[in-house]
């Protein structure tokens, strides 16, 4: 208990920061694309990446950035691909890694391979250098805030995940948001935008009240209900994001214990994307807990 529920203790900031990286891990590969974008290049490069398919993806991206050299959505693209397999790679593209948030607390530091390293920091600031040359010609340019929005959130996952640079990874996540903010103003429709606010509302929203009221100081949101319907509007209306929306609405029943949700959702990405093994594995975890 808190002598004074205004003044979090150092375990509450540690704990705050810890849930904060869980924000930047579930949009670990999110294509933040909008209306207008063909079934072809980069929509199937991401098709692809929902099924691990990472070298069919990376030759979708590279195939669609040499036909349009300068958009930044393709570097930003192929950078997502890079860090999507890297996180497969090291193992931590499990669903219950998030449902426990000690576990998460206490994971260690993964040792990157150097050559993708360099390679996802390269493509990452070739996007944002295409992106600010557009935003300079016009402010409300949707590619260039979506490859912005993207190159934020991709730096707070690697940040987070793979050096745990917890306040690394919290700061590139405001980044992220503010990014988005922008892109929902200059394009209301563009409903992928509200998966990252819904991710912030739904988690912050489930934390203790001291907690809530700490990452409230810093300009965090906090709606479970409000989070979860924006995942809704995601899976829903969305496009290149309805999948991964989908993939968060199964963590979150998972997290509240609503296993036949969670595991209806998971038979519907299980059938979508067959080449995932993930899916298959969490609907067999589901099946035991029920059976414990």
């Amino acid at each position: 208990m808190l002598d004074n529920p205004q003044e979090p203790t150092r375990k509450h900031r540690r704990t705050a920061r810890a849930l904060l990286v869980v924000l930047s891990v579930l949009l670990a590969a999110i294509p933040l694309l909008g209306g207008g974008v063909p079934v072809s290049g980069i929509g199937l490069g991401f098709q692809r990446l929902y099924d691990l398919d990472f070298p069919g993806a990376q030759k979708e991206f590279a195939s669609w950035e040499k036909i349009h050299p300068e958009d930044p959505m393709g570097p930003v693209s192929e950078a997502a691909g890079v860090l999507f397999s890297e996180f497969n790679r090291l193992g931590v593209l499990e669903a219950q890694f998030y449902e426990n948030d000690s576990v998460f607390a206490d994971r260690k530091k993964y040792q990157p391979d150097p050559q993708q390293r360099a390679l996802f920091e390269q493509r990452l600031s070739s996007a944002e250098s295409l992106a600010k040359v557009s935003l300079g010609r016009d402010s409300k340019s949707r590619d260039a805030l979506l490859a912005m929005t993207l190159a934020s959130g991709l730096r707070s996952d690697y940040a987070g995940l793979i050096e745990k640079r917890n306040l690394a990874s919290l700061h590139y996540t405001k980044e992220s948001s503010a990014w988005a903010e922008q892109l929902l103003a200059a394009d209301p429709t563009c409903y992928d935008a509200h998966l990252a606010g819904g991710i912030t509302k739904y988690i912050v929203g489930s934390m203790a009240a001291p907690v809530r009221w700490f990452l409230r100081l810093g300009g965090i949101p906090s709606d479970k209900a409000g989070g979860l319907a924006d995942l809704h509007t995601v899976a829903t209306q969305g496009q290149l994001l309805a999948p991964f929306a989908r993939i968060l609405l199964a963590i979150a029943y998972v997290r509240d214990k609503d296993l036949p949700r969670a595991r209806e959702m998971l038979l519907s990405l299980q059938k979508d994307f067959p080449n995932n093994p993930l899916f298959a594995r969490e609907l067999a975890r589901l099946q035991d807990s029920v059976h414990r």
